[in-house]
């Protein structure tokens, strides 16, 4: 892939990415309730007054995701396999929503499609996640793009473990709403900003390391 085509692939996910999740958050506001009780995919249940364009902004966010994933793919075949997997989940988890108030075990009885949403938000995460942390790690990447993955990553899994674990021991609550808040605010920083340095400083371009080639001593005998 030329750099302009990465450059493209990146630009077109840096617009996808943030208009989507503003849909999301338009759909969000619009939900009757306090802004700070329940899930943010209660904004996409059949009672919601935005449940269609909240779905669809998911699902333009999950498109922008794997097209950052694409534009990644020549530094690293195994991350743009990570944004492709998030990808899906998010289109998934927009394509299949919660009923209503998005009823979890072991507190409520839940639905298929509850489990098969809630499943696919939760994994979608935890690949972003491991996305994360990978490009941090992985030397096919400039330093600025690992050090915002690393803060981004040092972020989300505290956060993700304890929405698990709010989500497991209290259900439904404000303490879950600000957690869940967050953590999406933190990956979609991650993404925008992943973009953005993509565009910007061709950050998936490095040069190959080759070791110096020896120099012959002044000071060395000659035969």
């Amino acid at each position: 892939m030329t750099p302009d085509a990465t450059r493209a692939r990146a630009a077109a996910a840096g617009f996808a990415i943030p208009v989507g999740a503003l849909i999301m958050l338009i759909a969000l506001v619009a939900t009757p309730g306090s802004w700070w009780h329940g899930y943010v995919s209660e904004a996409g249940t059949a009672a919601a007054p935005w449940a269609t364009a909240y779905r669809c902004g998911l699902i333009l966010l999950g498109a922008g995701v794997a097209l950052l994933g694409l534009a990644l793919r020549p530094a690293s075949p195994f991350l743009a396999a990570l944004l492709g997997s998030a990808a899906l989940f998010a289109g998934t988890s927009g394509a299949v929503p919660c009923t209503d108030r998005c009823p979890l075990p072991p507190f409520e009885p839940t639905t298929a499609s509850d489990v098969i949403h809630t499943s696919a938000s939760i994994l979608g995460m935890a690949v972003m996640a491991g996305a994360m942390a990978f490009l941090a790690l992985s030397p096919a990447f400039r330093p600025a793009m690992r050090r915002l993955a690393a803060v981004s990553a040092a972020l989300t899994v505290p956060l993700g473990g304890a929405l698990g674990l709010t989500m497991l021991f209290a259900g439904r609550g404000p303490l879950g709403a600000i957690l869940e808040r967050i953590l999406l605010t933190v990956a979609v920083s991650w993404l925008m900003g992943t973009a953005a340095l993509t565009v910007l400083r061709n950050s998936v371009r490095v040069e190959p390391w080759t070791p110096p080639l020896p120099t012959r001593s002044s000071t060395g005998s000659r035969s």
